[in-house]
């Protein structure tokens, strides 16, 4: 399995991702204001859409998501939000595409230059890294949760790309104009996920040892909380064996 996929998915397990409330709230009311600049109207827009279905996984009062659509259209004042990516490499030769949402891009960009360095890694130009990645949607599945044949039938009937099995759990992968359709198909089949969202996924991938998996997997936490990077993905991959012994001791 991807290995930053599969680290969330154990962090989430653990308790490790309860960040604070607060910090969680803010990066979502970002994506639904950013989203809502291209229509408040959810029905119409599949950005909108992906990003209430978010809030509702995270308790977001309904007012808290109203006035973040009424920044987003104009309705409402609002600091002005920019959206963009950073790039970089981690240990390993990890490659690293952060997504940004920010009211100062001079001080995020220092800021992630800076963690980088300091923690075995370095910034990439523009288009660096970006080409490894792919934006898809991403499915996972528990595999004690659902047969293969079951989850295959349904997903791909729904419009997955493909379907790929670990040791504990199925990724189910689709193009993001068909996940929409493809969480439902599983949600109306009663088939739970443990993670669902259009991402980025790396086209190639490198296997790290389990040193330069503790650094990357430090370093994407580092990043991971800052406020003003809403996602990061790696490329790294790392056994199961390794991911499961630094979360017991995370």
């Amino acid at each position: 399995m991807g290995g930053h996929s599969h680290w969330s998915t154990i962090k989430r397990h653990k308790g490790a991702v309860d960040a604070k409330r607060g910090k969680i709230f803010t990066r979502v009311i970002r994506e639904i204001s950013i989203a809502a600049r291209s229509g408040g109207d959810p029905d119409g827009n599949p950005a909108l859409r992906q990003a209430i279905a978010k809030s509702k996984e995270v308790n977001m009062p309904a007012d808290t998501v109203k006035r973040a659509i009424q920044r987003g259209t104009g309705e409402l004042p609002g600091m002005e939000i920019e959206e963009f990516s950073l790039e970089g490499y981690g240990p390993g030769g990890t490659a690293l595409l952060l997504e940004i949402m920010t009211d100062n891009r001079n001080r995020i960009v220092a800021e992630v230059r800076s963690m980088l360095t300091k923690n075995n890694g370095t910034m990439a130009e523009a288009g660096a890294v970006a080409w490894q990645f792919q934006k898809k949607g991403l499915l996972i599945v528990e595999n004690d949760k659902v047969g293969e044949d079951q989850l295959l039938s349904i997903a791909l009937e729904a419009g997955a790309e493909d379907v790929k099995q670990s040791p504990s759990s199925f990724e189910v992968i689709t193009s993001p104009s068909d996940f929409e359709a493809v969480k439902a198909a599983l949600l109306a089949a009663e088939i739970p996920s443990t993670f669902s969202e259009v991402t980025f996924l790396p086209q190639n991938q490198v296997q790290l040892d389990e040193r330069a998996a503790e650094q990357a997997l430090k370093l994407v936490d580092i990043l991971d909380d800052n406020d003003d990077v809403q996602k990061v993905h790696a490329n790294f991959d790392i056994s199961d064996e390794i991911l499961e012994k630094l979360a017991s001791i995370g």
